[in-house]
């Protein structure tokens, strides 16, 4: 099982498995000792995810999800749920919505930060990190075992949160474990010594990734095998999922 005092966090597709399901399942993850939640905004090119995130998404946008509709089932969260919440997307619908209106709305309603991961560093630091700031939101910055050293210094400097450890260059979901690529890029980060602690995604289903990912970063981000697990079991198994893990 995970060392004490790893962060957990949990990522799903808001408006999956049925559009009215993402209030439930954030006070479930909740009550269930998860420390941090990921609610991803459902896009129609997830670039990053895949395959069963993809499908996700396709799903709650058929299912008719917005990020108006998102915002007013979030709007008396804070009422109910008291742990970190991120949203995490792309770009494109922020863009549309206005991306000063969007993080007027997260502070409303009690977001703590955004995980973009299509929005490059040096574009958030030149354009947006004054309206982020203003809004009180983390911006959250991915770094994976291709980026260079001078990249993730700056990422480390321009963030406020945490740095979101991407396990392999490949989509969210794929893998097997980690093998020795893995655990020497997470050696290779913790000796860095960087100011921002790091959360390890992509790659984590189970007590034996989640420990391995953990024993340098300061916690682990679990996001297909949540989803594929509520597909399979519905929204009321949250606490099976939750207490494989630890």
């Amino acid at each position: 099982m995970a060392s004490k005092g790893k962060l957990l966090s949990i990522y799903f597709t808001a408006g999956y498995p049925d559009l009215n399901d993402t209030l439930k399942i954030i006070q479930d993850l909740e009550k269930n000792g998860v420390d941090m939640i990921e609610i991803g905004l459902p896009f129609s090119d997830p670039l990053a995810d895949g395959p069963t995130i993809q499908q996700s998404s396709t799903a709650a946008l058929k299912n008719g999800m917005t990020t108006e509709i998102l915002f007013n089932q979030l709007r008396d969260i804070r009422k109910s749920v008291s742990i970190p919440l991120l949203i995490m997307g792309y770009f494109n619908p922020m863009l549309q919505y206005g991306v000063e209106a969007f993080c007027k709305k997260c502070r409303e309603i009690g977001i703590d930060g955004l995980i973009i991961p299509d929005l490059p560093v040096d574009v958030y630091h030149e354009e947006y990190r004054d309206i982020f700031e203003k809004y009180g939101l983390i911006n959250v910055f991915l770094i994976t075992p291709q980026t260079s050293e001078e990249r993730i210094r700056f990422i480390d400097k321009v963030s406020k949160g945490f740095i979101y450890m991407v396990s392999s260059a490949s989509v969210t979901g794929s893998g097997k474990g980690f093998g020795n690529v893995q655990t020497d890029y997470f050696k290779r980060i913790s000796t860095m010594q960087l100011s921002n602690p790091q959360i390890v995604g992509f790659g984590i289903k189970d007590s034996e990734t989640f420990a391995q990912a953990t024993k340098t970063a300061k916690g682990a981000i679990i996001g297909s095998a949540f989803i594929k697990h509520l597909t399979e079991n519905g929204v009321n198994s949250v606490s099976d999922f939750i207490h494989t893990i630890r």
